[in-house]
């Protein structure tokens, strides 16, 4: 059985370069629903039946457990999934989010108590990640704002000049809370997070997911035996996408350094 690894765009291809770094052995399947990004602004049962068709897709293709680096599927979905979705249908298979190991690693650091969240509207109004930190951290004091203008910049491979003034306006109601700790709750926030890091300055931890996943997931698979073992270790790589823009082409090529082959595929898979 292969990983597979699930988003709307072109946050999850970065996240999978770190994973497959990390982890290279496994065998894995990327599945990105760039026709349909952004989720941000969807409403949560479309998110939810956009979750479902993708899981769906990636376990008819033979894997064993999926990593869902979209924050606004986990955030909105990912619990009903777990709950629901899959007792029904696949009691052996598993699916992992990306809220809880971001907020584990925000609350890591002992002197965390002002942290603030930088996601998607989706995401905000689930209330997913506040709750997560809450949870871990009494007494956190937890900021969100959204930045729905970021995941089309970053898609569309703006340049530097337009998506700073961008991030520096969403950024700015979260400094003036003086936070300590910044998530970036997206995972296309990781491709630009070097720009947050130039705008927080030193003082502000910030958390970019594709950082984390990797060591995390390698976690998860030592304390899980049995879903390890299940995993095949061939090296194999594929990636499929719903629609294919030259940005991801080109952006893919950079990050694994070589020439990507995406075949496109149709969600729900009986559309005609």
């Amino acid at each position: 059985m292969k990983i597979g690894i699930f988003d709307s765009g072109l946050g999850g291809l970065f996240t999978m370069r770190r994973i497959v770094s990390r982890l290279p052995r496994y065998d894995y399947v990327y599945l990105g629903d760039t026709k349909r990004i952004p989720y941000g602004d969807r409403s949560r049962e479309t998110v939810y039946r956009f979750l479902e068709e993708a899981v769906d897709f990636l376990f008819r293709r033979d894997c064993g457990l999926v990593v869902v680096a979209c924050n606004t599927a986990s955030a909105e979905a990912l619990r009903r999934i777990q709950t629901e979705y899959l007792p029904r249908h696949y009691p052996d298979r598993k699916v992992l989010g990306v809220i809880i190991p971001a907020a584990e690693q925000a609350v890591k650091n002992p002197g965390a108590a002002r942290i603030g969240i930088l996601a998607t509207r989706g995401t905000v109004r689930s209330g997913t990640f506040a709750k997560e930190v809450r949870k871990l951290r009494r007494g956190a004091r937890v900021f969100q704002n959204a930045a729905p203008l970021l995941v089309p910049l970053i898609e569309r491979r703006a340049p530097a000049r337009e998506i700073r003034p961008a991030l520096q306006s969403y950024l700015q109601p979260l400094l003036r809370k003086r936070i300590d700790t910044l998530i970036l709750g997206c995972t296309h926030y990781a491709i630009i997070k070097r720009q947050a890091k130039a705008i927080c300055g030193p003082q502000i931890r910030i958390i970019a997911q594709d950082e984390i996943l990797p060591a995390k997931l390698a976690a998860y698979l030592r304390r899980h035996p049995e879903v390890e073992t299940r995993l095949g270790k061939g090296h194999s790589r594929r990636f499929l996408v719903t629609d294919l823009m030259d940005a991801t082409k080109i952006l893919a090529q950079k990050w694994f350094q070589g020439p990507v082959a995406f075949t496109i595929v149709r969600l729900p898979e009986q559309a005609g």
